[in-house]
């Protein structure tokens, strides 16, 4: 606003004065948040995600983290938005952990796996259950992350919990500058489990660091662990027919259905399942792969 002498007045120099602190203040947050490690910001949003879940509820905690299109098993593959809007509130609690962030090397996609207790009956329950979680993560516009995959499994509680994250070794590495389709390199493992079974097709397509989580069980870590629990299954596993693969850059996920046959042709499971799989010296590998049996899942 000007005086009738044409200049400005002190109410003018406050508005702009104001005006370049908020732009200041709104430029710093922007630094801060873009300076950060997209492992970082992961970690930072999966706290605020449990404090969310802490104050809310689980409903209303899922709700404000979800992409649109995110996924979960119900205990079938569904939107996992439309499903939690419809459940009823629940005084159920719910808290975890992240143990290890990995980002693709474009930092657009993201997958993390932590610890979790379930508590039915709220956070004073005794009653509660022990698992881990695998949740994938989609950057958006703003920079921030929101879950387009979430899915998990159930064991006894162990004697000890892991509170420190870590990423993976070789984060930010593979640019995939050749466009390797992981979709494409996984062809031959779902081909190789059809016909020489999943132990074979594990053995030539597992990570050494790879991550097998399997309802009543411990994660196991690393190649070899993964390995000698698929070898005491003696089960035959059919993949069902791949969906598309979610990639960017050096890291895929996909999610579809499986059955467990044992040696005289009878189902004993079925459920859902997703793998990991990342680039590395431009081979895709699995690094994570967990199985959710339909009666496990939630």
């Amino acid at each position: 606003m000007k005086t009738s002498n044409g200049k400005l007045s002190r109410f003018d120099g406050k508005i702009k004065t104001e005006l370049i602190l908020c732009l200041i203040v709104y430029l710093a947050s922007v630094i801060v948040v873009f300076s950060q490690s997209s492992e970082q910001r992961i970690y930072d949003t999966e706290r605020a995600f449990e404090r969310l879940v802490a104050e809310k509820g689980i409903r209303a905690g899922f709700l404000g983290y979800l992409s649109p299109d995110a996924v979960m098993f119900f205990p079938e593959v569904a939107n996992a938005r439309e499903t939690w809007t419809k459940r009823p509130i629940s005084p159920a609690a719910l808290t975890w952990n992240p143990i290890l962030i990995f980002a693709s090397s474009n930092d657009v996609l993201a997958y993390s796996i932590g610890n979790s207790v379930y508590r039915p009956k709220g956070k004073n329950d005794p009653t509660g259950s022990a698992g881990h979680y695998l949740s994938f993560w989609v950057r958006q516009a703003n920079g921030e992350y929101l879950a387009v995959f979430d899915t998990g499994i159930n064991h006894d509680a162990p004697a000890s919990v892991t509170t420190e994250w870590s990423v993976p070794k070789g984060s930010g590495v593979e640019k995939n500058e050749r466009r390797l389709s992981a979709a494409d390199s996984a062809t031959p493992f779902f081909v190789k489990a059809e016909a020489d079974g999943a132990v074979k097709a594990y053995r030539a397509y597992l990570a050494e660091d790879a991550i097998l989580m399997r309802d009543g069980w411990m994660p196991l870590k690393g190649r070899s662990a993964a390995i000698d629990h698929l070898k005491k299954g003696k089960t035959f596993i059919k993949f069902a027919k791949r969906k598309s693969f979610v990639e960017a850059a050096d890291l895929a996920y996909h999610c579809s259905g499986y059955t467990e046959i044992d040696t005289n042709g009878k189902e004993v499971e079925r459920g859902n399942y997703a793998q990991v799989w990342r680039l590395r010296s431009e081979k895709w590998q699995i690094v994570a792969d967990i199985f959710v049996p339909l009666a496990a899942a939630k």
